[in-house]
């Protein structure tokens, strides 16, 4: 039986920022065992992206319950993000991810059902309303 939370893969995403229109090509971690699509501070910095602040900032814990050491999020980046032909907005929240560039947390795949072949680790989405150029579509399945 495979353990749902312990399931990651890794998968080449575009990003482009909704302010300036600037595009990147990236590794992301789909990790089931993260909660919410988190970016990586360091990336955020290098690479010059607006961000912006939110109102409540949240906390953020280990797994072994203490306080992560980069502390709150209080700050989100407005982009789309692009995974074969599906496009979708997101708002990632930002912290500091050392290793990676872009974890995809669980919320991501639930809300999209997607189909995964393990063997050659690609993902199959079927593109519904959370799909940005498919709003108006009818439903297909997406590479």
């Amino acid at each position: 039986m495979l353990d749902i939370h312990r399931t990651s893969l890794h998968l080449t995403v575009e990003l482009n920022t909704m302010d300036t229109s600037k595009l990147y090509s990236m590794k992301a971690l789909l990790d089931s065992r993260a909660i919410g699509s988190f970016i990586d501070r360091g990336f955020i910095c290098s690479n010059g992206l607006n961000t912006w602040t939110i109102s409540c900032p949240i906390s953020v814990f280990n797994i072994d319950s203490f306080p992560n050491k980069a502390g709150e999020i209080s700050e989100v980046v407005d982009v789309l993000l692009q995974y074969g032909t599906h496009l979708e907005r997101m708002l990632l929240t930002i912290s500091d991810l050392r290793k990676q560039d872009l974890i995809l947390g669980y919320n991501w795949p639930k809300d999209r059902n997607p189909k995964i072949d393990w063997k050659t680790s690609k993902i199959k989405i079927i593109c519904y309303p959370l799909c940005y150029k498919g709003s108006h579509a009818p439903y297909k399945e997406q590479n």
